[in-house]
């Protein structure tokens, strides 16, 4: 165990203590409660206990506290705020979650206008489009994941092999970073889960004018196809029903965006001009 994974462990047991003795609980009473042992949830406050997760169940079931609680390192702030959404229905969840962004938002970065960034999902034609835009305005294009690529030296595949989701998210933000700071007049073909990481979206929102580049579920499909991408159709027979998943779960994050283009049926000729016709009538 490395010095990171130790301190986390210290932290955990430390929140584990704390939501035990707000509730008045003792040792033996989350233990008798929990069904876990009392050395075992003494030695977890130390710092010295791994807890599993069907451990981790128990014991939040005994302190009626969300496993999160214990797992992330928040504020109580943070653990109230995430309380409060969570007892909202739904609806009223994006509605609280929008109030605090136009509220506690810092205002469009510095160089907003000159800054375009497609999004969408993979097959929409971010790519292709992006690089026509770019042409035509005579500025740079950048495709975020080829950046990501190139600053750590490896294809995107081994980056998740070798540093997880988490390490690729880190690197993503900071490939953004990178181009913002840089460009205030560049196209940016972003990935396509890049709106499921709530910060770097946000960053992306607020720094560049944002396109949700859209498509039906067959035409995304077939023009991954075309391209030689044949991942998504091996040994998966449900691969459109994911691909629609997908589509479907990403939709109101997509949604966010300033702008939105649909390119199903069009030639991408075609979808550039209505993509620079679009950019140009907005506000």
């Amino acid at each position: 165990m490395n010095d990171s994974e130790a301190a986390y462990l210290h932290r955990l047991g430390e929140r584990l203590r704390l939501a035990r003795t707000r509730r008045g609980m003792t040792l033996r009473a989350l233990a008798t409660q929990s069904g876990v042992s009392l050395r075992f949830i003494a030695q977890t406050e130390a710092g010295t206990g791994n807890l599993s997760v069907l451990r981790l169940r128990q014991l939040v079931r005994a302190l009626d506290i969300s496993p999160t609680d214990l797992l992330l390192d928040r504020t109580d702030a943070q653990a109230r705020a995430d309380a409060l959404l969570g007892g909202l229905p739904l609806a009223q969840q994006d509605e609280a979650a929008d109030l605090l962004i136009r509220h506690f938002s810092n205002d469009p970065l510095p160089g907003r206008p000159g800054r375009i960034a497609l999004i969408g999902l993979r097959g929409a034609g971010k790519s292709t489009l992006g690089r026509l835009l770019a042409a035509r305005r005579g500025i740079p294009f950048h495709e975020l994941d080829r950046d990501i690529e190139e600053a750590a030296g490896t294809p995107l595949a081994e980056i998740f092999e070798l540093h997880g989701q988490a390490g690729f998210r880190r690197l993503e933000r900071q490939a953004l970073d990178q181009l913002i700071a840089s460009n205030t007049d560049i196209v940016i073909a972003a990935g396509g889960s890049i709106v499921a990481t709530p910060a770097t979206y946000d960053l992306l929102l607020r720094a560049c004018r944002t396109v949700w580049i859209r498509a039906s579920p067959e035409e995304h499909m077939r023009r991954v196809i075309e391209q030689g991408d044949l991942r998504p159709m091996r040994d998966n027979r449900n691969a459109m029903n994911d691909l629609r998943a997908i589509l479907s779960s990403r939709e109101p994050l997509y949604a966010r965006a300033e702008l939105q283009l649909d390119t199903t049926g069009h030639s991408a000729e075609d979808s550039a001009r209505y993509l620079a016709d679009l950019l140009r009538a907005a506000p």
